[in-house]
């Protein structure tokens, strides 16, 4: 672990140096680009200012996240079932990604309002594409050995589901999953910044529009920070259902997907 967090360190150490060395002796005012020590300095001394932006962004991002399982995971489930239901639908997955997300934004504020629905709304359907494609991977790549072996038991297709397609898929489930959290602060804070009144996004807005620079990288530090937690809070679910993977029992389950 120590070895895993010292390159990233010294990687970020070093930039932030540059930049603080750089900022101090070109004498560019605050407003154009502030030192990374005026930034943390704003970060952490108004975080009572900070924080309850950052708590609302994070209730977006997490029903974003909850939203797009609770219709990704189904969507790929039915995809799998039904072939033909793929066909039909993977032009719309497909659509759905290709509109920019600037042009979704102001149609999601006018429908749903200027509440949390429309930035939830809006990480959802940044987060459901991935989840979606690399589950359904997941399912398709499941060994036909096992497949045969599982008909020829007599198990019918949700069984098969529960205990062989579904435990094969989870290492891909957890790849889109990755994937989605840490792209989830783009769908929150557009929608923000298109219309909201509350939430990091808006704080950005509202700084940027008086030229206090400090406060919009402060806010996009904590927008780092929070995506960072969802990352490795996935990576910390995915180890805690895959450990039969590593488990050294080839009787386990899973253990002869090598």
């Amino acid at each position: 672990m120590k070895q895993t967090w010292t390159i990233p360190a010294g990687i970020l150490l070093l930039v932030a140096g540059i930049w603080e060395v750089s900022s101090r002796l070109s004498d560019l005012p605050d407003f154009i680009l502030p030192p990374p020590s005026r930034i943390v300095q704003v970060a952490v001394g108004h975080a009572p200012q900070l924080l309850p932006h950052a708590g609302i962004t994070l209730v977006e991002i997490m029903a974003g996240i909850l939203l797009a399982l609770a219709l990704a995971v189904p969507l790929a489930v039915a995809m799998f079932a039904k072939p033909s239901l793929e066909k039909a639908l993977a032009p719309f997955l497909v659509a759905s990604q290709a509109i920019p997300v600037f042009a979704l934004a102001p149609l999601l504020v006018v429908w749903l309002g200027y509440g949390l629905a429309s930035k939830i709304f809006m990480a959802a359907v940044i987060i459901f594409f991935p989840i979606t494609v690399s589950l359904l991977e997941g399912f398709r790549s499941c060994d036909s050995a096992f497949r045969v072996l599982f008909r020829l038991m007599g198990a019918g297709f949700w069984q098969t589901l529960r205990r062989l397609y579904w435990p094969w898929a989870l290492p891909y489930f957890f790849a889109g999953l990755r994937v989605g959290v840490s792209v989830a602060t783009i769908g929150a804070v557009i929608g923000e910044w298109v219309g909201a009144q509350q939430g990091l996004g808006y704080l950005m807005i509202q700084s940027n529009a008086r030229l206090k620079t400090d406060w919009v990288f402060a806010a996009i530090l904590w927008l780092s920070l929070m995506g960072l937690f969802l990352w490795h809070a996935v990576g910390w679910l995915e180890r805690h259902c895959l450990a039969w993977k590593d488990s050294p029992n080839p009787t386990s389950q899973g253990g002869n997907h090598r």
